[in-house]
């Protein structure tokens, strides 16, 4: 069939890209499961393989509308309520990069793949000795928004899942204000185990760059499996990571900026929020979910717009 074959070669260029990868970083060998070969060579992918693409990602569960950034502010009503999506916001679009989709299923197990192979890395042996979860990602891949942070904190390695702490919370509520949930998004970072603190009790520290390279491979084949059609890069870390700048957040933030063909918006991370409560600072964050709501054809309510604007 020409779709599945359109799919599978994709797939095999993510494959070969991330192998050269590996080989480039001194990796002779890789390890395959029995199963995954099995997989890679049957026409189809069973039902099983596609409902373990993401086993951390706990069971969906009924949530309280949040408001964004703090309890006193109302929640707007969801973006999509009371009419439907324009057909450009439709979830089988191409991304806009132009790449042919994926066969569903065919992905699935693409990602699963990468995932176990995540799982057991020890490329970075510092940071393999150090931790308790590596932080792989979560949400729906098949989505067209895909938020991506610098590195799990303590909250995110003991949980083994990406933005679960304090700035996680925060991020959920901008992601539910701008109408759509943890679900319907993908959330990674460039690092995938928690930067080790040697004699620290507490705290964390910036991924070096040598930790992010090592590490990058993983989220480009991430990007380049889940097809996003907008990336939101949060802090000056994952700006540095994805595109090599370091102009520096403040002003890069609110700028368009590309990565593998994606639009990517760069902003503020939700950790300097929380030490920041500057109405304006706050401000400056939502025009950026504004222009990312945009760039999707998402429908943006009066209510929306409005958010933090001095009366």
């Amino acid at each position: 069939m020409p779709a599945m074959s359109e799919s599978y070669q994709r797939l095999l260029e993510a494959t070969i890209r991330h192998l050269e990868d590996q080989k480039a970083q001194g990796v002779k060998f890789i390890p395959v499961s029995q199963e995954t070969l099995a997989a890679l060579t049957s026409p189809r992918v069973c039902e099983s393989n596609a409902a373990s693409a993401n086993p951390s990602r706990s069971p969906a569960r009924p949530q309280p509308a949040l408001p964004l950034f703090e309890s006193e502010a109302a929640a707007p009503p969801d973006a999509g309520a009371g009419s439907p999506p324009p057909a450009r916001d439709a979830s089988a679009a191409p991304a806009s990069h132009g790449a042919t989709p994926l066969d569903p299923q065919a992905k699935q197990a693409a990602m699963a793949e990468l995932r176990t192979r995540a799982l057991v890395c020890e490329k970075c042996p510092h940071l393999a000795a150090s931790r308790k979860n590596v932080v792989f990602g979560v949400g729906d891949i098949h989505s067209r928004l895909m938020f991506v942070g610098e590195a799990p904190g303590a909250d995110e390695d003991e949980q083994g899942e990406p933005f679960v702490g304090k700035a996680g919370q925060l991020l959920t509520k901008i992601i539910q204000t701008m109408g759509f949930s943890r679900d319907t998004v993908y959330i990674a970072n460039i690092l995938k185990c928690r930067p080790d603190t040697p004699g620290q009790s507490a705290g964390n520290r910036k991924p070096t760059l040598e930790e992010m390279k090592t590490c990058l491979p993983y989220l480009l084949a991430q990007v380049d499996l889940i097809q996003p059609k907008v990336i939101v890069a949060l802090g000056a870390t994952a700006v540095e990571g994805l595109l090599g700048k370091t102009a520096g957040i403040t002003r890069l933030r609110g700028q368009w900026q590309e990565f593998r063909g994606v639009p990517v918006m760069p902003t503020y991370h939700p950790a300097y929020l929380l030490r920041n409560q500057a109405l304006g600072e706050k401000r400056k964050v939502w025009e950026d979910m504004l222009a990312v709501l945009e760039r999707l054809g998402r429908p943006i309510s009066e209510k929306q717009r409005k958010f933090f604007l001095n009366a």
